[in-house]
């Protein structure tokens, strides 16, 4: 069954039975019909995903994954915060007239910043280290300006990707990593690089949210392993206010009745060399099997 699935289900089932409720305070989040969106919330959630097992797509329920890469690609290769430039309506509710989301998400990518190697933005400085510096422990971004967040419509929910490069050993024999359909060769030594990351989070909707997020930062993990010639290894997912609505309670525990699927085999085009050059046509998945999609979830704003 899918890993992603058994991480969903012990997440949801620990909020449900150890997490606290907000109901009766000042919350800011409201439903469409005015009545507060109450919350069941756990403080600092982590969950683990290994992208050489299995690529983390939950079968539960399915999560658009081609959608998914194409708000990554909005925030960290188009550096856009104009929702005309995104093809889900994710971002409808919180853009303005003209289709900004103000100072937020791409905005922030494409600011560029001065270093002693030149000048770059934090995406174009997270590809030159990766290549040039890959056993740094300064590989981040950071998405949480606080200068800026007056001037956003929505402040940013996954707001931090850390990376960090490992070395594994070679086995031949053995060497299958599940997201991968080019796999780099070994070195001298018989081995080769790891790129793993942190996803840091202040906030996630766990019922709307929560694995389309994981799947979105688990493909940008392989797109930035693939252009630096390395294998893409754990996503870890960093929640520090993890929460269920009062009105999805009854979906969720719909949800993680059902019986878990196998994961999806998911990769890249191998031929893209170049972070630029990818597009959603160059996800791959095959095997995708997933139960019946809940429809018509109400979502807070």
């Amino acid at each position: 069954m899918s890993c992603a699935d058994r991480v969903f289900i012990d997440m949801c089932e620990d909020i449900l039975q150890n997490g606290t409720s907000t109901e009766g305070q000042r919350v800011r989040p409201h439903w469409p019909d005015g009545a507060p969106a109450y919350t069941i919330k756990r403080f600092g959630i982590c969950n683990r995903y290994d992208l050489r097992k299995e690529f983390p797509a939950l079968t539960l329920r399915k999560t658009a994954l081609k959608s998914a890469m194409d708000e990554i690609l909005w925030i960290w290769q188009r550096k856009s915060n104009n929702i005309h430039d995104l093809k889900p309506h994710i971002w409808d509710e919180w853009a303005d007239k003209d289709g900004s989301i103000g100072k937020a998400y791409g905005y922030q990518m494409g600011v560029k910043h001065v270093y002693s190697e030149g000048l770059f933005d934090q995406v174009d400085r997270v590809l030159y280290d990766l290549k040039n510096n890959p056993y740094s422990r300064r590989i981040m971004t950071n998405l949480y300006v606080h200068q800026d967040l007056h001037e956003m419509n929505l402040y940013p929910c996954a707001y931090s990707m850390t990376f960090n490069v490992t070395r594994e050993t070679v086995h031949p024999e053995a060497d299958s990593p599940a997201a991968l359909d080019r796999i780099p060769d070994a070195d001298e030594h018989g081995e080769r690089l790891v790129l793993n990351a942190v996803l840091n989070q202040r906030s996630n909707d766990v019922l709307t949210a929560n694995n389309w997020n994981v799947a979105q930062y688990a493909i940008l993990l392989m797109m930035m392993a693939q252009v630096s010639n390395m294998v893409p290894g754990e996503l870890v997912h960093m929640i520090a206010d993890a929460h269920i609505y009062d009105r999805h309670v009854p979906l969720i525990r719909e949800l993680i009745r059902r019986e878990p699927l196998k994961a999806p085999r998911v990769w890249l085009d191998p031929a893209v060399e170049d972070f630029y050059d990818f597009t959603t046509d160059s996800l791959h998945y095959e095997g995708y099997e997933t139960h019946e999609q809940i429809r018509n979830i109400p979502v807070a704003v």
